[in-house]
């Protein structure tokens, strides 16, 4: 058999997940000039794009605009897509190694940390992921509903996504109507009767993971003042010292900026309110049958070997409210067939080489990158990077001869058959291209980028028929939305 990476046996690898990490590994793996590649993209969804396409929010079009460069790693030849098949479910890890040479896991962290406080479980209590996917019309999501008819909405967390979901919270219909946001969220979002959206973090100004546009944002809301305590504008000695110091973040230093702004202003009276309040955590969720208010301590902060933390002064303060969205990190799930590691929810790994957890030695053949390699951390371009020393290490591999041989490696042919058997209604790429097509055509007479599907029987069927525009007057069970 001729060498592995030759144009008679090319190196075949097979990824899991199609969101910026599974398409940046693809890119660079196609790309390469040296040796011949054949990239099989594998995702649950009969949608690719991951995160660009559920988690960005509608009103952040341009971030999406990086889809045109997975487009065209599409278009490379040797790259097949097939959506709608759930790896661990539909097909094993273990069938994937046998007819691949490599396996790259960029299936990402999905599930929400959680509080681990009394009555986090209570209705009206939920992660901003499912939220933000409730808004973005994934299928696993459709049938949601959230009470907004609340007058405050507590949103726990400090990063983009707890700024995302606030921002949300606080567009006007018109505004929301010009986005790709579900229809059955703009409906709710529009009707809604919320009045305040608080947002808690548990360390300082100096400390939130917000990215400075994400705060701009905040204060440029037409129907919402963004409010900031002056009190919690006085830096603490550990903030201060960070602040002024040489190893002070320029995002961190400019975000404090900001804050200190939005503290200065008058607010206008608007119809909603944003308030921006630091040094606080939750400590419970109280509500008779549902979420009725928020117990949450105040912080200060202590610096130990290096690491600044919050601990609880004890202090303790109710904000009435009515729903709750936790937004304070992410993990990943296992796959049967991979080590995982429980404690910080991602697969071990040496560089992107998936490692054996008893002995540390690398696992021929297996690779992962993005977040189920790293932990959620980020921005969509840092996948690019990380994508690179994954795949860097794989051809690495490949050269020294470290990659193995699969076991059944199928034909192009053979391996469409074996995947229609087990999943008759997987999605290619240009099946793909039916469902944007549709989508797009539907949200033309709107003003609208697209209107999107949100059920996975919707998307299939458009996937199988030439793209026909639908519209948004229909029935709502016939309609993408």
């Amino acid at each position: 058999m001729a060498d592995l990476g030759t144009s008679e046996n090319p190196l075949r690898v097979a990824i899991v997940g199609s969101g910026p990490a599974g398409f940046y590994a693809a890119e660079h793996l196609m790309k390469d000039g040296e040796r011949a590649v054949e990239v099989d993209i594998y995702d649950r969804l009969p949608t690719p794009y991951g995160l660009v396409r559920a988690g960005v929010a509608p009103d952040h079009p341009k971030i999406k605009s990086v889809i045109r460069v997975y487009e065209k790693t599409a278009a490379r030849p040797g790259f097949r897509f097939f959506g709608n098949v759930e790896v661990g479910e539909d097909v094993s890890v273990a069938e994937l190694r046998r007819h691949y040479n490599a396996v790259l896991l960029s299936y990402g962290t999905s599930v929400d940390n959680k509080l681990g406080i009394p009555g986090e479980d209570l209705p009206g209590s939920h992660s901003a992921t499912e939220f933000v996917n409730w808004y973005n019309a994934h299928p696993d999501f459709a049938d949601v509903t959230y009470d907004l008819s609340c007058k405050r909405v507590v949103v726990i967390g400090n990063g983009n996504v707890a700024a995302d979901v606030a921002r949300m919270l606080a567009l006007s219909r018109d505004e929301l109507e010009t986005t790709d946001t579900a229809d059955h969220a703009i409906e709710a979002l529009a009707d809604s009767e919320v009045e305040e959206i608080v947002v808690l973090g548990r360390r300082g100004p100096a400390q939130a993971a917000f990215t400075n546009p994400e705060v701009r944002e905040l204060g440029e809301m037409g129907q919402a003042d963004v409010i900031v305590a002056p009190a919690d504008m006085e830096l603490d000695d550990i903030s201060r010292a960070y602040v002024e110091s040489e190893d002070c973040d320029p995002t961190h230093r400019r975000n404090v900026e900001i804050f200190q702004e939005f503290s200065q202003r008058t607010p206008q009276g608007k119809k909603q309110r944003i308030v921006l309040r630091f040094l606080r955590s939750p400590v419970e969720i109280q509500g008779d049958g549902k979420v009725e208010r928020v117990v949450i301590g105040r912080n200060e902060l202590v610096e130990s070997e290096g690491r600044v933390s919050a601990r609880d002064t004890g202090e303790r303060e109710e904000i009435e409210c009515g729903l709750v969205l936790r937004s304070i990190g992410y993990r990943g799930v296992p796959l049967e067939g991979l080590p995982f590691d429980e404690r910080r929810g991602l697969i071990p790994n040496d560089g992107g080489r998936i490692t054996d957890p008893e002995t540390g030695e690398q696992i021929p053949g297996l690779y992962a990158n993005g977040w189920i390699k790293r932990g959620p951390s980020g921005v969509i371009g840092t996948n690019k990077k990380d994508a690179h020393e994954t795949v860097s290490n794989m051809l690495e591999d490949l050269d020294a001869g470290r990659i193995p041989e699969a076991a059944e490696k199928l034909d192009h042919a053979g391996l469409e058959a074996w995947l229609s058997e087990r999943v008759p209604e997987h999605i290619t790429f240009e099946h793909w291209r039916n469902i944007d097509a549709a989508e797009v055509a539907a949200g033309e007479p709107h003003g609208r980028p697209r209107v999107k599907f949100v059920t996975v029987k919707e998307m299939v069927e458009a996937a199988r028929r030439n793209a026909q525009p639908a519209s948004s007057s229909e029935p709502a069970d016939k309609t993408p939305v």
